[in-house]
């Protein structure tokens, strides 16, 4: 009697192939499901980082009645919109550290359009001063913590001619309107 193989009931690609070749057409698919629903680079363009050469950075004490209140600006002078940091970076002479942002928050962009301002309040004495406080004869104003910032001194902002005090300074975030 002859006996003849038995007849193969799957293809006759050895089991490990025939798996990878399931993975791989799975793979592909998956990958091509995930192109259409990622977005690509193009289709989200990014606004770049304000250059600080693009913006005019303004410092005033609006009041003589409250020295410790500072309002700040910064316009986008260019015909494009740009980036700058959601908080003001403010610092006071030569003393360490910038005023706190209140409340409190992490960086975050804040978008300029074409010619638009945003505006932050400064508050340089926040709670009760002791007689530690101090007292400087400038501040330093930047639209973003990259940017060397403006000088401004304290006879220029409307500042006592004693100068502008210092004790726990605290700056709003920028916003599109004066307060």
């Amino acid at each position: 009697m002859r006996t003849t193989p038995p007849r193969p009931t799957h293809s006759s690609r050895p089991r490990a192939a025939r798996t990878a070749t399931a993975l791989l057409t799975t793979l592909t698919a998956t990958l091509a499901t995930l192109a259409t629903l990622t977005p690509t680079a193009s289709a989200t363009p990014t606004t770049p980082h304000c250059p600080e050469s693009a913006l005019t950075i303004k410092a005033s004490i609006p009041t003589p009645q409250h020295p410790d209140i500072l309002r700040i600006s910064a316009t986008n002078r260019t015909t494009k919109p740009c980036v700058i940091d959601r908080i003001p970076t403010v610092t006071f002479g030569d003393l360490d550290g910038a005023a706190e942002p209140d409340p409190p928050t992490e960086s975050a962009p804040y978008h300029l359009a074409p010619g638009s301002t945003a505006y932050a309040t400064v508050h340089t004495v926040t709670g009760r001063p002791t007689p530690s406080a101090r007292t400087v004869d400038f501040i330093t104003v930047a639209a973003d913590p990259s940017h060397h910032g403006r000088r401004f001194d304290a006879t220029a902002i409307g500042a006592p001619p004693t100068g502008i005090r210092v004790w726990t300074p605290t700056t709003t975030w920028w916003r599109p309107t004066p307060a």
